[in-house]
């Protein structure tokens, strides 16, 4: 029975922003509506734990992919931040979001248990792992903890701002359309075409986007004939 907990709530690490709510204006929504939508999502997260769990997969998405890339196990991550948002006795939204007193800003706050490691393990001798660390300018495990806290935050944000104005489910389906374009074997700088051209006619399957791909390339040989 001698092993370390995965719980580890004295080792945590917090992020916040101040966001000006200008910045969050989109469709027909100002960006004062769509605080306060955002505010309130978040608020149904911390009384009902139907809605936690999903607010808080949200986070970890990005907190996991991270963990990942910097050599450290997402399953304990996973646990430690799970356990966490239960420390009262009720599952919880792991994130806080509320607009300031003046309604000028909206305002998060994240705090994540992060047992993390900088060396050691398979760490070091991980190329991959190495090179990561390089990119993100790692220095020392504090570096590694504000990373993964501030990435949940960010990830839970835009969440958060696709649920309560256009909706989960659009910004799902153009990642399909996306996904189903490089898989008809789209460029990069033809998938964008692709994907209107699914969406125009309605039909979202991969012959389809095979059909459209060989359309585009045969205009575009034909113009470049011209």
């Amino acid at each position: 029975m001698s092993i370390l907990s995965n719980l580890a709530d004295e080792c945590l690490a917090t992020a916040t922003c101040q966001l000006p709510v200008e910045l969050l204006t989109k469709g027909s929504f100002s960006g004062r509506q769509t605080a306060k939508k955002i505010a309130l999502a978040a608020h149904v997260a911390q009384i009902d734990p139907y809605r936690a769990a999903t607010h808080n997969k949200g986070i970890m998405n990005g907190v996991d992919a991270v963990t990942i890339a910097m050599g450290n196990d997402w399953r304990a991550i996973e646990s430690a931040a799970h356990a966490y948002a239960a420390r009262d006795g009720q599952y919880r939204g792991l994130s806080h979001w509320s607009l300031s007193a003046d309604q000028q800003f909206l305002q998060g706050e994240l705090t994540l248990p992060l047992p993390v490691g900088f060396v050691g393990g398979s760490i070091k001798i991980v190329p991959l792992v190495q090179l990561n660390q390089q990119l993100a300018q790692i220095k020392e495990v504090s570096d590694l903890e504000k990373l993964l806290v501030c990435v949940g935050l960010a990830q839970n944000l835009a969440a958060l701002l696709a649920l309560v104005t256009e909706g989960i489910q659009r910004g799902h389906m153009q990642l399909q359309l996306r996904s189903t374009a490089l898989a008809a074997g789209a460029k990069i700088t033809e998938v964008a075409e692709v994907v209107q051209q699914l969406q125009a006619q309605g039909q979202t399957d991969l012959t389809s986007a095979q059909l459209i791909l060989q359309k585009i390339r045969k205009n575009g040989d034909h113009n470049d004939r011209i």
